[in-house]
């Protein structure tokens, strides 16, 4: 909490206190009051209690610790791809994906001056690349900051009117600072994806359409993931994403993150599973839950 800027602290407290009172209701997410995971927390759980985390490891961390019943986290972004160290938090939580949901972004400018009087905005970095474009084309240097509505608190702490932040609309009467451009994206379709994490994997009951997320490493052979997808397409089954990514340094055990359409018990799932793991050193599910969306 510490860590907020004072802008942000008696938010933050206040918001810490009532979840504190009923953890079973509390959703956690990263960043400052009024920040896009906060917006998307209370979309996802109308009913719930927002719990601002500082980093993604503390939201992560109030689930494990069961302060919280789940946590919003993003994952992957329409414009600027995978949220950085997510792929890496997700499988050491040992938490289980139970959800996503869908939210379309739009940034606003907010400071305490004129635009035109603007030379640094500041933002979490995702926010920034988002609206690399506009912040070019109107001569403001990008400054990376944890979370977009945390650089509006800072913002208001710091009282120059030459910083501004990049943050959701509403933060900016949150932390009393005037907007100065709304509705900013360099596309239309700009959209963060988040899935909820929580404690365990929970029973995917119910109509689909479904999808299971699920973290994989290939044997050191030749044309070994070329041999593991082969069961997908023999069994009918659509694979949404495939990710790569190197853990430990050696450059040579390369892991993949996958999104699959389907679910456990189902029989094309099942076989197309069987014949992924004959050709990895291991295969982790990370969790199936109902799609927000669905894909194709």
């Amino acid at each position: 909490m510490q860590s907020f800027a004072a802008p942000a602290l008696s938010l933050v407290t206040a918001m810490t206190r009532a979840a504190a009172a009923e953890p079973e209701r509390t959703v956690a997410f990263q960043g400052a009051p009024g920040a896009n995971s906060h917006v998307a927390a209370v979309q996802a759980f109308p009913d719930g209690l927002p719990l601002p985390c500082f980093d993604f490891s503390d939201a992560l961390d109030a689930v494990k610790d069961a302060r919280a019943d789940c946590a919003v986290i993003p994952i992957e972004n329409s414009l600027h791809g995978r949220v950085a160290d997510i792929h890496f938090l997700l499988p050491e939580s040992g938490l289980a994906i139970t959800g996503e949901h869908f939210l379309p972004i739009r940034h606003a400018l907010m400071g305490g001056g004129p635009i035109a009087g603007v030379r640094q905005a500041m933002s979490h970095p995702q926010a920034l690349g988002q609206c690399r474009h506009w912040l070019r084309a109107h001569g403001i240097e990008p400054v990376a900051y944890p979370d977009t509505a945390g650089a509006a608190a800072l913002v208001r702490e710091l009282g120059d009117p030459a910083v501004a932040a990049l943050a959701p609309p509403g933060a900016a009467a949150l932390y009393d600072l005037d907007l100065l451009a709304t509705d900013i994206a360099d596309a239309d379709h700009n959209t963060t994806r988040f899935v909820t994490l929580a404690r365990g994997s929970r029973p995917p009951l119910g109509d689909g359409p479904w999808m299971t997320t699920l973290i994989f490493e290939v044997k050191n052979i030749p044309a070994a993931l070329y041999k593991a997808m082969g069961g997908f397409a023999t069994n009918g089954v659509n694979m949404t994403k495939l990710e790569s990514y190197q853990r430990g340094g050696s450059f040579a055990a390369t892991e993949f993150f996958a999104d699959v359409d389907g679910r456990p018990g189902d029989a094309g799932f099942d076989r197309a599973l069987e014949e992924l793991g004959f050709h990895s050193k291991w295969v982790r599910i990370l969790g199936t839950y109902r799609q927000a969306r669905e894909r194709g």
